[in-house]
């Protein structure tokens, strides 16, 4: 009886509450690394700047990718710097990134996209070498898998 009482919790909390994702790919790089294990929440509400796992809208896997836009949201880059709906934010996790930067040369290309209701804007933090909403265009919230919120793999790597 127990062991049934063990099997029906896990089946609850990896189907309804949390789950173990692998990172594949460099497009989250320096945040995640390809292989990286993370702990994904499928409850709680996202807010701009999580890192989510979606089912991606052209291939049979998920993306996990940060929340840079909300619905409604009118999201602009112009030389490399983030304004949601007009207000400058800073993006701490792109500077490793920009120190390799050759004069001249942006991580980001210009843009400015508002969000349709019941879409998120996503990129990676690798904004040279990811696929995302540049690409794909808005993430439906219902292919939204969950908010990525510990790694535990590398164990000594966490943040």
């Amino acid at each position: 009886m127990a062991l049934i009482s063990a099997l029906i919790f896990v089946f609850i909390c990896r189907n309804f509450i949390f789950a173990p994702v692998k990172v594949i790919g460099q497009s989250m790089q320096p945040t995640y690394e390809n292989q990286d294990r993370v702990i994904v929440s499928k409850v709680g509400q996202i807010k701009h700047f999580d890192t989510i796992v979606f089912h991606s809208p052209i291939e049979k896997e998920d993306y996990i990718k940060r929340v840079i836009g909300l619905p409604d949201d009118t999201i602009e880059i112009y030389d490399d710097t983030l304004y949601i709906n007009g207000e400058k934010y800073d993006e701490p996790y792109l500077q490793e990134k920009k120190k390799h930067l050759l004069p001249n040369q942006r991580l980001t290309e210009n843009l400015k996209v508002i969000v349709p209701k019941g879409h998120l804007f996503v990129l990676g933090d690798n904004r040279q070498n990811s696929m995302d909403s540049r690409q794909l265009g808005c993430i439906s919230e219902d292919a939204v898998v969950g908010k990525a919120v510990f790694r535990f793999y590398p164990v000594m790597e966490n943040y």
